[in-house]
């Protein structure tokens, strides 16, 4: 077992960024074009998750808004998740 002295901070996970292509790369055809739209208004993918209901596409703005795709390419700009920042 890995021993973390009182003074040393653990490693976040949550600070990884993967490689933009990496994440596109992940995205169905639709997904991608709706993810594009929403560049247009300051969104930008920010991670994807997958599920037993499909891949979802997680995009932020500037303004700390949160808007999914989801496989078939359905916008919600109001999704009902919490997101650790």
């Amino acid at each position: 077992m890995l021993a973390i002295s009182s003074t040393e901070a653990p490693i976040e996970r949550r600070q990884y960024y993967p490689d933009l292509s990496v994440l596109w790369d992940k995205l169905t055809l639709a997904q991608k074009f709706a993810a594009s739209s929403l560049n247009q208004f300051g969104y930008d993918l920010a991670f994807v998750r997958s599920s037993e209901i499909g891949c979802m596409a997680i995009l932020l703005s500037n303004e700390n808004s949160i808007a999914t795709v989801m496989s078939d390419g359905d916008i919600n700009t109001s999704p009902d998740i919490q997101i650790r920042l």
